[in-house]
């Protein structure tokens, strides 16, 4: 009986959802674990052969050092974002476009989904221009210096036709998190940046951000205290008192953005734990955290 339950009350999701676009953007931490990357190709398989349209977007920046450090190099970060010297691009070359976007494809596949890698140099899906010198300031000496962030890229635009195009044509495309500028320079970007303009530009129906924790809590550390639901002006005030703080605020400014952006619905979620795509989506009270408008 249990099971009819959860069965019926998935049914009004599954009429909603029908024919609408989701973007789904996978943590390194997230793409590097077999049983996750495995639980969440299971998910998102389902989820398209219901009628949704499912775009992927990842990282892998834990990746990404991994093999920088094996290469026998250091890597550099300034403010918590990856300086991307000539190594570290070519390193993001292998590690995004490569080594990760083949194990999605993999586990996809293995699915039964018809899954397409591609950077965002493909298709002209993202223009970018290299970063400007940033200006920095030295936590030991307060003193205020320029840093060259390399081959690191800000998005000018985007062009989602491709994605939208592969998408209506039942496959399922996976994004690295790499763009190139006017004349075809390969540059690192951020990939919760990437995914956040992507969503905004396709005009996704929900934005959603899997990774290695549960949602937004209340309280740091204690899982009971988690927000099922949460408004922009209430994000504003947890903020502001410092209750999202540390490695959670890019993440959850990403989200933000995507809300002020127009997409209607951003989830958090654990891509660690089994299923949660699945109990987010299809169940009343899910098991991360929706941020909405209002």
């Amino acid at each position: 009986m249990k099971k009819v339950d959860v069965l019926m009350q998935a049914l009004p999701y599954l009429r909603r959802w029908r024919g609408k676009a989701f973007l789904v953007k996978l943590g390194g931490a997230v793409a590097d674990d077999r049983e996750s990357l495995a639980s969440l190709a299971q998910d998102l398989s389902l989820l398209h052969n219901v009628g949704i349209k499912i775009c992927v977007v990842h990282g892998g920046g834990p990746q990404a050092t991994e093999l920088t450090k094996r290469l026998g190099h250091e890597p550099r970060f300034v403010e918590g974002r990856r300086v991307t010297d000539e190594n570290a691009l070519e390193v993001a070359k292998m590690v995004f476009a490569g080594k990760i976007s083949l194990e999605i494809l993999g586990a996809l596949r293995g699915e039964g989904l018809r899954a397409v890698g591609l950077s965002g140099v493909a298709g002209d899906l993202i223009h970018a221009a290299r970063r400007a010198p940033t200006r920095v300031k030295d936590p030991k000496t307060g003193e205020t210096r320029e840093v060259d962030m390399g081959h690191v890229g800000d998005i000018v635009r985007v062009d989602t036709s491709v994605l939208r195009l592969l998408m209506d044509g039942g496959f399922v495309p996976v994004v690295s998190s790499l763009g190139a500028d006017e004349k075809g320079n390969v540059l690192n970007i951020n990939a919760d940046t990437v995914a956040t303009a992507l969503a905004i530009d396709m005009k996704a129906d929900k934005f959603i951000f899997m990774t290695d924790v549960d949602g937004i809590l209340r309280r740091k550390d204690d899982p009971k205290t988690l927000e099922s639901r949460l408004t922009l002006a209430q994000i504003d005030r947890m903020v502001a008192k410092g209750k999202i703080a540390g490695g959670m605020l890019p993440k959850v400014k990403a989200c933000t953005d995507a809300v002020k952006g127009g997409v209607e619905r951003v989830h958090i979620l654990n891509g660690s734990k089994s299923h949660t795509l699945l109990l987010e989506i299809f169940t009343k009270h899910g098991v991360g955290t929706l941020i909405t408008a209002e």
